[in-house]
């Protein structure tokens, strides 16, 4: 699909997120990249088969203090080749996926961890 119709549906997922959910999105900045750069792979030991589908850069909520401001946006960065890839390797809709990546990278905006995310069911 092309970047447009992708970002179209990054869009729609933020959208249709519970309104105390979007309310609470606060200094974030969501984007699309084709891939993540050789920096990011290297920092996050992604290895030759690693495939990251999302990056959630920031400040977690529950992490700031009265001290935090005038700072740069926190950044969700959704990777949609390799949201593409994992979609047509196992069969997926590509609107869900897109969808589930987001809220996990929300998730972490929100201050959970990858660890948390496991214990409640959401991989």
């Amino acid at each position: 699909m092309d970047l447009k119709e992708f970002e179209g549906m990054v869009q729609r997922a933020l959208d249709e997120l519970p309104g105390d959910f979007g309310k609470r999105l606060e200094n974030i900045e969501v984007i699309v990249e084709d891939m993540p750069d050789m920096e990011t792979a290297k920092s996050l030991k992604l290895g030759s088969k690693g495939r990251l589908l999302g990056l959630y850069q920031g400040v977690p909520l529950k992490a700031r203090t009265h001290y935090y401001g005038m700072v740069m946006p926190d950044k969700i960065t959704l990777f949609k080749s390799n949201i593409e890839r994992t979609c047509q390797e196992n069969d997926l809709d590509a609107y869900g996926e897109i969808k589930h990546v987001l809220e996990h990278e929300i998730a972490h905006h929100f201050g959970i961890t990858d660890e948390r995310l496991k214990d409640l069911g959401a991989y």
